[in-house]
């Protein structure tokens, strides 16, 4: 059997904040703006793994009105996703997603962020495909305001 799920994530960018997406460290001089680390990539992510098993979102399962979430490093909120979805019999079959950001160039970063979530999730850095788009310069990502992901995953029986 399987399963399809999507999600999708945004954040606002702010001075102050490291910015941290694919969980790698990218140089620019704002970050997101979260109340965990805002990596939105993996939030999209983890999104559509829940997605795909049937369970609550990110933001239900991980509420950022709690304190033990606060800069948590999303990578390790996607560790727990993975222990999860396995202990209901799914595995990840491949991961489909888009960063999209008018800046920083994402190019550079993709497969480092590859080769990290790969590591995190347990599968092959080809199972995995992160594309990088802008928005044209229009709405606040095409300002430069915010950066947003989207990503689908599909699960199979782990059997």
């Amino acid at each position: 059997m399987y399963r399809v799920g999507i999600g999708y994530d945004i954040h606002r960018l702010t001075k102050g904040r490291d910015l941290i997406i694919g969980g790698v460290k990218i140089t620019n001089e704002k970050g997101l703006l979260g109340h965990s680390d805002a990596d939105v990539l993996v939030h999209a992510v983890i999104d559509a793994i829940l997605g795909a098993a049937g369970l609550d979102d990110i933001g239900t399962i991980f509420p950022d009105t709690d304190p033990k979430y606060k800069n948590a490093d999303s990578t390790k909120l996607l560790e727990q996703v993975i222990k999860e979805i396995q202990n209901l019999g799914y595995k990840i079959e491949n991961i489909d997603s888009n960063i999209i950001a008018q800046t920083p160039k994402m190019m550079p970063y993709i497969p480092k962020m590859k080769v990290v979530l790969a590591k995190v999730i347990g599968i092959l850095p080809n199972q995995i495909s992160i594309k990088a788009k802008t928005k044209e310069k229009l709405d606040a990502v095409g300002e430069g305001l915010a950066i947003e992901a989207n990503a689908v995953v599909l699960l199979g029986s782990a059997e």
